[in-house]
């Protein structure tokens, strides 16, 4: 199957390049699409990048055509909560129309497989805190709205077509290339981790906590963490699954159990070695009690097992790479 170039839009982004550096390790053939909005050139190390849209469609099609694209794995999007709810139509007009575009490119050119980016956000808040793939969708922003019309786009393309498919629902990212090649780069980030070990070395002042009352065991929220080197692998396992002939499937991607808040900044300050400047605020509108995958599906049809489950592990990987970046910080380049 080494024949076709895989196209991945936004990988130069976080996630996107570490699945296209697991991709090259596997020796498959990939061409990069990304505006570089807020993706980084070295990001994409040696891999053919082409700068642009998703929403280009001339582009793409060229693309897609002159690099005999047979696969696409879309990463390309807005993922900023807050800013969705401030500013829904940037997230419809580039997570959801982008993807129409995308969507209509490929299916002119004869893509068969396609492996999408979603998130946890479809889901709103469960009642019990922990969402199956088939839980209720209820999303609860522009956010996860946006990436549930694109979810259902792709569901009727495949009905009407040959295209098949892969969504996966990402819960809480985190952590870093363990050998610290690539990183979780973008600036003014709202992941957690990374949040953290910014104050841990003085890059923020501080690390709020956004609710200490909730009904949990020790008040903060609880959150389904899951390394990005683990998540990576679900998407190469994903493209195997549709290239032997899986049907198309959505996956929720975590690990099946959850951390506190306070549970990671207290690894973060115990790998750092030192206490974090913490300040706790009232809750935020919209922040559900607990959100933890049931990740069943994906380990017993794709035989995904993690390797990175553990905290610490994920942690000292983010630490890592935010260290470099003070040593050597590509982006002011």
């Amino acid at each position: 199957m080494s024949e076709y170039n895989i196209l991945v839009t936004g990988g130069a982004g976080y996630i996107g390049s570490h699945v296209v550096q697991q991709l090259r390790s596997k020796g498959r053939n990939v061409v990069i699409l990304d505006n570089l909005s807020t993706g980084f050139r070295q990001a994409a190390q040696d891999t053919d990048l082409v700068i642009g849209d998703t929403g280009d469609k001339a582009l793409v099609s060229q693309l897609l055509k002159d690099h005999n694209v047979g696969a696409v794995m879309h990463f390309a999007a807005h993922t900023i909560v807050p800013e969705s709810v401030s500013d829904p139509l940037k997230y419809y007009g580039n997570n959801t129309c982008c993807t129409r575009n995308l969507l209509e490119c490929c299916s002119a050119h004869g893509v068969k497989h396609f492996i999408f980016s979603s998130t946890a956000a479809v889901y709103g808040i469960p009642a019990t805190g922990v969402a199956r793939e088939d839980t209720p969708l209820n999303p609860i922003n522009p956010y996860g709205s946006s990436k549930l019309m694109s979810e259902w786009m792709l569901r009727d393309l495949s009905a009407a077509t040959d295209l098949a498919h892969v969504v996966l629902r990402y819960f809480n990212v985190a952590g870093s290339d363990p050998k610290g090649r690539i990183g979780q780069s973008t600036r003014k980030a709202t992941l957690l981790t990374k949040v953290a070990c910014e104050a841990a070395l003085g890059i923020r002042d501080q690390v709020a906590i956004f609710g200490s009352d909730y009904a949990t065991p020790d008040g903060t929220g609880v959150r389904d963490y899951i390394h990005v080197e683990d998540l990576a692998n679900a998407h190469l396992m994903a493209l195997d699954y549709l290239e032997q002939g899986g049907a198309s499937n959505t996956f929720n991607c975590g690990y099946g159990h959850g951390y506190s808040v306070r549970e990671v900044l207290d690894m973060v300050a115990r790998v750092n070695g030192a206490p974090l400047n913490i300040k706790e605020l009232p809750r935020r509108a919209g922040d559900p009690p607990t959100l933890i995958a049931d990740a069943e599906r994906i380990r017993t049809t794709l035989g995904w097992r993690p390797q990175y489950d553990d905290l610490e592990q994920i942690v000292a990987s983010a630490l890592h790479w935010e260290r470099k970046l003070m040593q050597n910080d590509f982006r002011n380049q």
